[in-house]
């Protein structure tokens, strides 16, 4: 029997890929009304996912990892700011 907490995680990577999927698709797209569909339906995807990460967080079915110091935000900033091409 699947428990709650396996239905939203999967939820939750499901709609997970289809945002990736859209995010490969639209810049491919030349048709601008398909465009148009798919980043309409992609704006419906995140406001799902958002529900579903909001409700996640709310049973403590996910805990986000914990937020960046300082210190190492400005060492990943320096990598990519003192990094010549």
């Amino acid at each position: 029997m699947i428990n709650e907490k396996t239905m939203v995680s999967d939820a939750l990577v499901g709609i997970n890929g289809e945002l990736k999927m859209f995010g490969e698709m639209i810049p491919q797209t030349e048709n601008m009304q398909l465009k148009q569909a798919l980043k309409q339906i992609r704006n419906q995807c995140e406001m799902s996912q958002e529900e579903i990460y909001t409700i996640a967080r709310e049973k403590q079915y996910y805990v986000p990892a914990q937020k960046a110091s300082r210190q190492e935000i400005d060492h990943v900033k320096n990598l990519f700011t003192s990094s010549t091409l």
